[in-house]
């Protein structure tokens, strides 16, 4: 009997092991499957990680990391992962870096080096935001105007004459006619010239007679024969006009004047029979072989164009041909009514003049610039009028105000000089991207918190007192009653430092009166860390401002001065 007892009691025993083995197993199993791992760490060095398991240097495996672990009490929450070697790269996710490789490393929640703030998903989702990777490429820019034909001035010719007289004849006796070099214009009668003519004769009857005398006097002769003659010329009588005088030897009663320049007669100011005087303007003629089209260009769009730049034309009348120009000269200086600039582009007129002057063509300027930079859309910066702000996403619900350097903008995108690397995140699309410098400071605030306010968590309700109609302020005081009274004392307060936002000013950081920036400059390197909201928070250390909880930036003392005294501050 005791055998079987005691046979009954092994077995049970050895039942409840077995079980107790399969029961546990398959807990542990249930229990490994629900956990979620995050990524695998070296055991030796937790800041060396990777998505996936592999072997430390040293020969030990990566151990995984729960989700639990980071989340629970006593651990560290990861914020994001950063490139170690470029700490602007961020994602929400573990993972490599695209330019060196390495792993992303964690930044966990309450570390120095976390920047931005925190906002929760929901919230993010409620107001729209949107986000893309910056991304660096070429940016160039193309202009369409209009540009109105003109003559180019440097071949248009007055045609004058430098006597007095009457016309007799008139050759060219309309406008629009095309006149060559050396074509006849005009018969004048003018008594200065019959005059002129008469002395020329005599004086080459004069030269005949002395051909036998002495050589002073035939060179005495001579000058007279050349000076009669140059006096002809100067009043532009030809060479031909002149030898059939001498030829017939009398005088003409009229002499022809003949066109000096190739071109189009615009202008007619003479008639025939008229009488003329001189340097009286008698035709104005143009050469239309080459035109100039003067465009009008925006001044946003001035650093696009460059001497020399080709220009692609096309007329209204000549649909689908399109004609080559060049930028041969931009104007100094603004039209006062249009707010453009004058843009000469000089073009090859064609052998049928299609480019008419007064004519207006479509102007189309690719300008030669390609800047390859950090491009970014334009919707994305906010300009307050002091500041221009970008927000980036750090990833893991992390956002960060960041004040950025513009350059050139073509076609919504913009070029960004510094303050924003290749492969970062940006907000393109958001409701709480405020384009007002006021609303902009406090919603940056609200963004980052004040006295350790997370944006992911929301307002307590014990904030508001309930029944007497009041509302306070982030600091908890009471700003304004629903009966219509005011708190002045805590109004002017605020009036005062609006950026404070109502905390004490118990921080030995925030500097008053006249601020000694070389006192606080204790290790003599130049160089200070100042709130960019606060300016009166600086210290010789790095650190975040006691108002705002904001990153202290790092400055030189130049820097730091000038922001002071731009905002009111007295500096010594």
């Amino acid at each position: 009997m005791k055998k079987i007892i005691i046979s009954g009691i092994i077995f049970l025993i050895i039942g409840l092991a077995i079980g107790k083995f399969f029961l546990g197993g398959a807990g542990a199993s249930s229990d490994n499957q629900e956990r979620k791992i995050l990524y695998y760490q070296d055991p030796m060095n937790p800041a060396n990680t990777s998505p996936t398991p592999k072997k430390a240097p040293d020969g030990m495996d990566f151990v995984p990391v729960y989700e639990e672990q980071k989340g629970g009490s006593g651990q560290k929450k990861i914020a994001y992962y950063q490139d170690p070697m470029h700490p602007w790269f961020t994602s929400d996710k573990p993972g490599t870096a695209p330019d060196c490789g390495m792993d992303l490393v964690p930044v966990y929640e309450g570390d120095e080096s976390v920047e931005g703030i925190k906002i929760d998903p929901v919230t993010v989702q409620n107001i729209g935001v949107k986000i893309e990777t910056v991304k660096k490429q070429k940016l160039n820019n193309i202009i369409r105007t209009t540009g109105k034909v003109d003559y180019d001035e440097t071949k248009v010719t007055t045609i004058t004459t430098k006597i007095m007289g009457w016309v007799e004849k008139l050759f060219v006796d309309y406008t629009g006619k095309y006149i060559s070099k050396g074509q006849p214009l005009f018969e004048i009668y003018s008594p200065e010239l019959v005059s002129t003519q008469e002395e020329y004769l005599q004086a080459i009857r004069y030269l005949k007679k002395v051909s036998n005398s002495s050589e002073e006097i035939k060179n005495g002769a001579q000058e007279l024969v050349n000076s009669a003659k140059r006096r002809l010329l100067y009043w532009d009588i030809s060479e031909k006009d002149i030898n059939e005088i001498e030829k017939n030897n009398a005088p003409k009663k009229t002499l022809t004047i003949y066109s000096q320049v190739n071109g189009t007669v615009v202008e007619k100011m003479v008639f025939e029979g008229q009488q003329i005087m001189a340097g009286m303007s008698l035709y104005k003629v143009a050469d239309l072989s080459t035109v100039w089209v003067m465009a009008d260009i925006y001044q946003v769009d001035l650093p696009w164009i460059k001497l020399g730049q080709k220009v692609d034309l096309e007329l209204s009348y000549l649909p689908g041909k399109t004609y080559k120009g060049t930028v041969t000269y931009i104007y100094p200086y603004l039209n006062e009514e249009t707010k453009t600039v004058k843009v000469r582009t000089e073009v090859r007129n064609t052998s049928n003049y299609n480019f008419k002057p007064g004519m207006f063509a479509t102007v189309k300027l690719v300008s030669p610039i390609s800047v390859d930079a950090v491009i970014v859309p334009d919707q994305a910066i906010i300009r307050t009028g002091e500041r221009t702000i970008a927000v980036m996403s750090l990833g893991g619900g992390y956002f960060d105000p960041r004040e950025v350097k513009l350059g050139v903008s073509s076609d919504g995108l913009v070029q960004v000089l510094d303050g924003i690397k290749d492969g970062e995140k940006i907000v393109i699309s958001s409701q709480f991207l405020i384009d007002s410098e006021s609303n902009l400071k406090a919603a940056i605030q609200q963004m980052r918190g004040h006295e350790g306010m997370d944006m992911s968590k929301p307002m307590d309700e014990s904030q508001m007192e309930d029944g007497k109609g009041k509302m306070e302020d982030l600091s908890g005081e009471t700003l304004v009653k629903t009966d219509g009274k005011k708190n002045d004392e805590k109004m002017k307060d605020m009036n005062k430092d609006e950026s404070h936002s109502g905390h004490e000013e118990t921080s030995p950081l925030i500097r008053k009166g006249v601020i000694d920036l070389k006192s606080i400059d204790k290790n003599k390197d130049g160089k200070v860390f100042q709130d960019q909201m606060d300016w009166n928070v600086i210290s010789d250390e790095p650190g975040n401002c006691p108002l705002c909880g904001m990153k202290l930036k790092e400055v030189s003392l130049e820097e730091a001065k000038k922001k002071l005294i731009e905002n009111g501050f007295k500096v010594k």
